[in-house]
């Protein structure tokens, strides 16, 4: 009975790694690998030559290191956003008990129903009357609100993983509130955080329909991709999406080991 729990375990990791890097292993194939290798079927395990003329040509087209610089500077933003108003409604969420808390969880929640098509055109008029349209703060804003619900949880459950007493206790030998959050709890929140500012990150710079809208002239680099290479050899296009990833898993991988903490935090 074990023994078939665990192949059905290992089973279906192995069905989600396959989900997950199967579809970025053909895009890096087809990118690295040009036309041939595209087109070949069955696809084979290395490309028989490696170029990289598609990555130059799609960096040297113009605007291209613009639209990259603002996808930077609206996901750092949609970040940043994200922690200073996710987190203390996620602690405040996990720790205290007022009425309407469950209410709230579920707003939340109810803010990812809406889908971005219904909200981008209503915040265009908005942004344009507050003088925020095509802009990188407006864009980051936009972004703020779809990666808010997942940094409320996603801190939320942090905080109850980490124990209340931690915090008596640091102010029974003379710590304030806010001195014992900034001492005990934020030490452990680290890994939580980190995640945190992961999904926010990853959120903003995939995001491609509101950056579309709420932008004409600086564009975001996936805003821009999607007129650029419409017309583009299907090469281009791959080493445009691999481009697209590479921030991604970058990113993810020099935050690393907070992501591994966090389950040790969370187990408490």
């Amino acid at each position: 009975m074990i023994g078939s729990r665990r192949v059905l375990l290992i089973s279906g990791v192995l069905m989600i790694c396959a989900w997950t890097l199967v579809p970025i292993y053909l895009v890096a194939l087809g990118g690295v690998g040009g036309a041939s290798t595209i087109y070949a079927w069955p696809k084979p395990f290395w490309p028989a030559s490696l170029s990289i003329g598609n990555f130059t040509a799609f960096l040297q087209i113009e605007g291209i290191w613009a639209a990259m610089l603002r996808s930077v500077e609206v996901a750092v933003l949609c970040m940043i956003l994200s922690l200073l108003l996710g987190a203390p409604a996620g602690y405040a969420l996990a720790r205290f008990a007022f009425r309407g808390a469950n209410l709230y969880r579920l707003m939340i929640l109810m803010t990812r129903a809406f889908p971005v098509g219904i909200l981008a055109l209503p915040l265009a008029v908005s942004f344009v009357r507050l003088g925020i349209y095509d802009t990188v703060f407006g864009v980051a804003l936009m972004h703020t609100a779809l990666a808010l619900p997942f940094a409320v949880l996603v801190t939320a459950s942090l905080f109850v993983g980490i124990p209340r007493e931690l915090e008596e206790a640091a102010w029974v030998f003379g710590c304030s509130g806010p001195g014992a959050f900034r001492r005990v709890v934020m030490p452990l929140a680290i890994p939580g955080i980190a995640a945190t500012a992961i999904f926010a990150f990853v959120i903003s710079w995939n995001e491609v329909f509101a950056a579309s809208v709420l932008t004409v002239r600086n564009k975001t680099l996936t805003a821009d991709l999607l007129t650029l290479l419409s017309e583009a050899p299907l090469q281009s296009q791959l080493a445009g999406g691999l481009l697209l990833i590479l921030p991604s898993v970058l990113f993810i991988f020099f935050v690393r080991r907070y992501l591994f903490a966090l389950w040790g935090v969370a187990s408490r």
